[in-house]
């Protein structure tokens, strides 16, 4: 197909992609196609889907069942041509994204990923598009918000520092009012009632200026940070959002810490970190929906 070709045909394509999002899901309900793109071969529609980006795709698996069943292998060449396409080198050469197995899973990550504007302005989102590094600023501390937030659903993503705690080292959530950087060294997540955080220096959780207990109590098992043990450099902890029953959990490897959180509010909460130490750098990467169990 030559350029000019693949260029009209993602036109129409991206047309009935609109039009489907104008009238709602009535194309799936009714199982049927829209025109003539409603019944291109999958071979073309995969070729003309690979010029699209990701919010034309999930427009375009809602336009009928033929394009979602074109689009449902998430390890095809059309998501394995955008992640090439939208993602850096490094970050597909590293590990940061060996817990997700499929390409569209790693295009998920990458836009839910830590947002270069949305932070403190002592730090930066490095080229690989996933880890924040705090640029050695005395007496501040500065924090960065997810791209996107969450009102609904189960959300999980993990969290690691490439580099030491420092004396306040924070994960946890925001709304988009929590203030991300503030004067001194403090834990900046959780000092006012726009975000919650967990200390992993000193164990406490925070929120709105007070510490809300110690955690993991160390009275149960699996214990995280008690007798004095820290987290591992490159140790990946989970963070697990659960908007419908309005929780906030850990776990650090397979071991699930416990509910550190309940009672949240019904607002838009963002992925949030905060940090102290020069030259540190922290990670985030988006997993989807939290497995059961």
């Amino acid at each position: 197909m030559s350029g000019a070709a693949a260029g009209g045909a993602q036109s129409c394509i991206s047309a009935a992609a609109a039009s489907c999002s104008s009238a709602g899901n009535s194309f799936v309900a009714a199982g049927g196609g829209v025109g003539i793109a409603g019944r291109l071969p999958s071979r073309v529609l995969e070729h003309v889907f690979s010029y699209l980006d990701l919010y034309d795709l999930m427009r375009c698996s809602l336009v009928c069942w033929h394009w979602n069943n074109c689009l449902a292998d998430e390890n095809s060449e059309v998501w394995r041509s955008l992640c090439a396409r939208s993602l850096s080198e490094e970050a597909l050469r590293s590990d940061i994204l060996c817990n997700l197995p499929t390409h569209k899973g790693k295009l998920k990550s990458y836009q839910h990923a830590l947002s270069s504007h949305d932070c403190s302005r002592n730090v930066y989102v490095k080229k690989n598009g996933f880890t924040l590094h705090r640029n050695p600023i005395a007496q501040s501390t500065d924090g960065a918000r997810g791209k996107i937030g969450f009102s609904e659903g189960r959300h999980a993503w993990e969290i690691w520092w490439e580099g030491p705690l420092g004396t306040v080292a924070v994960i946890g959530i925001a709304t988009k009012r929590a203030a991300m950087q503030c004067q001194g060294y403090v834990a900046l997540l959780g000092t006012d009632d726009q975000s919650w955080g967990w200390n992993l220096v000193d164990n406490n959780l925070l929120h709105n200026g007070e510490v809300n207990g110690n955690f993991p109590q160390c009275n149960n098992a699996p214990k995280y940070q008690c007798n004095g043990v820290r987290p591992q450099i490159g140790e990946r902890i989970r963070v697990i959002l659960d908007m419908d029953n309005k929780t906030l959990a850990f776990e650090r490897g397979f071991e699930f810490l416990g509910v550190a959180f309940r009672g949240l509010p019904k607002a838009c909460l963002f992925p949030a970190v905060s940090a102290v130490y020069g030259n540190t750098e922290v990670t985030m990467v988006y997993l989807g929906k939290p497995l059961d169990g």
